[in-house]
């Protein structure tokens, strides 16, 4: 007699012990009050650790533009910019946009990736890319 395994096959969208972090994290980066927080943003970023770590897109993301955005550390940024670049390869379309914004930002000045993320994020549907891809189209 064949028995059936009792685990799917087929991997999780996200893995088990990621779930719970990434759920606390998104309400707090998400809860209008809390997100406007240092502790708040801190907590988030350790709890987004992990499941970074492990893969997971949406904490990539939400890591990648936290750290990008919050940290004055350069190390951190440049951690950050890469955590936003596995999830816009993987097809996130706000880590694609929040690349487009930052190849466009002086600091970092890179025209051609600026717009080669802006139209993957617009490809995506986001009126947001396809605004900044026009802008960018009048200032050239």
């Amino acid at each position: 007699m064949r028995m059936r395994s009792l685990t799917s096959k087929s991997p999780a969208k996200y893995p088990t012990t990621s779930v719970l972090p990434l759920r606390v994290a998104r309400w707090l980066l998400d809860s209008e009050t809390l997100a406007r927080t240092d502790s708040a943003k801190r907590i988030a970023g350790r709890l987004l650790k992990q499941p970074a770590r492990e893969g997971v897109v949406e904490a990539q993301s939400r890591l990648g533009r936290l750290l990008c955005k919050e940290c004055d550390s350069q190390r951190d940024r440049r951690i950050g910019l890469e955590m936003l670049r596995q999830a816009a390869r993987a097809g996130d379309c706000q880590a694609q946009l929040a690349l487009g914004r930052l190849y466009s930002e002086a600091r970092h000045h890179e025209p051609t990736q600026a717009r080669h993320w802006l139209e993957q994020a617009a490809a995506q549907g986001s009126q947001e890319a396809r605004h900044l891809l026009q802008r960018q189209r009048v200032r050239a």
